[in-house]
């Protein structure tokens, strides 16, 4: 696929979470054919004030294709931050248009701005001009049920210079809940000329096979499928590719990368912070193991790298 003037190696691509698209995470999905990497959301006012925090939000490998995305509703200042960023190593610049939570969007922020299609349109003229990368944008189908305007954002995201748009299937009022609605995905890709990521429930395969045939999407978004589960993208990214399905990962497959990325979480955050972010993804990797449940319990009460180690290779041995 290409967005603006940036080729991508494959279609799929890992979405922005707060918390968990890390550097460290990120570089784990390097491995398994993710054609873009996003990520965690950053803010423009922190970086209009130096926050020093979102400089570790901003740390990339040399060697990973990324897009990092940006949030706020001051054209001024996503302008600024634009340009600010236009020193670091992303091929793509990603505006949050999408995200739910509370304390974002009660600045306006996020998803709020489904609620002010001026306003966003203002910010992404802002950021497209003072961006020497392509702009995309990620979007929601709409404020609620009430407001279902996905394919208006879309088409003023088009008309504001966006290179392309990301569109998550659910309104702000569902957040995560209920299921994605994949005809506003397909209304969207009708109604433009840019590139389409489809984002939503996917979960598998079969999910990603159902987003292709509904949408006709140019891409494929996955955020909380990939979480302990980095194979889904290589087996989406496979079967877009060949039409071919791969096999699942064994065990001890999922032991081997779950033990890569606690390595990582510490080379990257220390031990202390990385013991503790590594709990969460300790209990997505080994979900389904048996035994699985104690293991989970035990890792959340350890304080010693090398016991949660052992704790994850008891599984398999």
């Amino acid at each position: 696929m290409k967005i603006g003037n940036v080729t991508l190696s494959s279609d799929v691509f890992l979405g922005p979470m707060a918390g968990v698209t890390d550097l460290a995470f990120r570089k784990i999905c390097m491995d398994f054919d993710c054609g873009l990497m996003v990520t965690e959301m950053v803010s423009s006012k922190a970086l209009h004030y130096n926050d020093k925090k979102t400089a570790q939000l901003l740390e990339l490998d040399p060697e990973e294709v990324a897009a990092i995305q940006i949030f706020g509703s001051e054209p001024e200042i996503m302008g600024e931050a634009a340009e600010r960023l236009n020193p670091y190593s992303n091929v793509i610049l990603d505006i949050n248009m999408g995200c739910p939570a509370p304390k974002i969007i009660k600045n306006g922020d996020g998803s709020a701005l489904m609620k002010q299609p001026k306003l966003a349109g203002q910010i992404i003229e802002a950021v497209v001009e003072r961006s020497i990368k392509p702009v995309t944008v990620k979007i929601r189908k709409g404020w609620d049920d009430t407001s279902i305007n996905a394919v208006e954002i879309a088409r003023i995201a088009e008309a504001s210079g966006a290179a392309a748009v990301v569109v998550h299937g659910r309104t702000r009022d569902q957040f995560y809940a209920g299921k994605a609605d994949y005809e506003i995905i397909k209304r969207v890709k009708q109604a433009l000329s840019i590139p389409v990521i489809g984002n939503g429930d996917i979960l598998s395969i079969e999910d990603a096979i159902r987003m292709k045939a509904v949408t006709d999407c140019d891409g494929i978004m996955i955020a909380r499928g990939a979480q302990g589960n980095p194979w889904l993208i290589r087996e989406v990214a496979t079967y877009l590719k060949t039409g071919q399905r791969i096999e699942a990962p064994t065990f001890n497959e999922k032991i081997d990368v779950a033990l890569n990325h606690f390595d990582l979480l510490i080379a990257i955050k220390g031990e202390h912070i990385g013991l503790l972010e590594m709990r969460k993804h300790a209990a997505w990797y080994i979900k389904g193991m048996q035994g699985a449940s104690k293991v989970k319990s035990e890792i959340n009460r350890s304080k010693e790298v090398e016991e949660v180690r052992q704790l994850l290779k008891s599984l398999v041995e």
